[in-house]
């Protein structure tokens, strides 16, 4: 048996065991826009779905290498604004170019490029290149642990969702069409392959 002792690993050795331990993970590409006005693009996998009641989900961008808050978080703060925007395989290699930490004056949509579709509800644009966005409004961002890899748990409301029709069925969004993508540990990624997939209904009695 091999045993982990979290107290007594550094941050990099605790990052790389939490991110093959919990996997497959969805990716929140996360657009946003500070309060001047410059926008901004980033993946974060830390990232479920919460409650209904509100609608709300959850995603975490830690800290830098250097302890600092990231700018998705910054703008998030600034504005209460942004969008989740589905990755696919066909963006994965323009998505993780975003992942580098640019200057705060470079837009990741530049930079990718992906092409910026408007919302309805947020004034921040989502990628037009996925087949499903997802327009939110902070809830509350919580703050856990400081310093380098801390935690920034965003909270956030859903307003809006669209949808392309390619990846819909019967007018719901259709996981064997969304040809969604999951993080792993190290550089590995996961496509949602639909032969992969198996349905199992929920018990109806014990």
């Amino acid at each position: 048996m091999i045993a982990f002792d979290f107290a007594a690993l550094s941050l990099a050795e605790r990052g790389r065991l939490m991110t093959r331990m919990v996997a497959p993970r969805p990716i929140a590409f996360v657009s946003s826009m500070s309060a001047a006005g410059v926008g901004n693009l980033a993946p974060f996998s830390f990232f479920t779905a919460g409650g209904s009641n509100p609608p709300a989900l959850v995603f975490s961008a830690n800290n830098d290498r250097h302890g600092q808050v990231k700018q998705t978080v910054r703008n998030i703060e600034a504005t209460g604004e942004y969008v989740i925007s589905t990755v696919t395989r066909a963006m994965a290699e323009r998505m993780n170019r975003t992942s580098f930490e640019y200057p705060d004056d470079v837009d990741e949509f530049d930079v990718a490029p992906f092409t910026r579709l408007p919302s309805v509800t947020v004034t921040v644009p989502g990628v037009a290149e996925s087949p499903l966005r997802i327009e939110c409004r902070r809830i509350e961002i919580v703050r856990v642990g400081a310093g380098p890899a801390a935690s920034n748990f965003v909270i956030g409301e859903v307003r809006y969702v669209t949808a392309d029709d390619a990846a819909c069925t019967d007018g719901l969004p259709d996981n064997h069409k969304l040809d969604q993508l999951a993080r792993l540990g190290s550089d590995l990624y996961l496509p949602a392959v639909p032969g992969a997939m198996f349905s199992l209904a929920r018990p109806k009695t014990p």
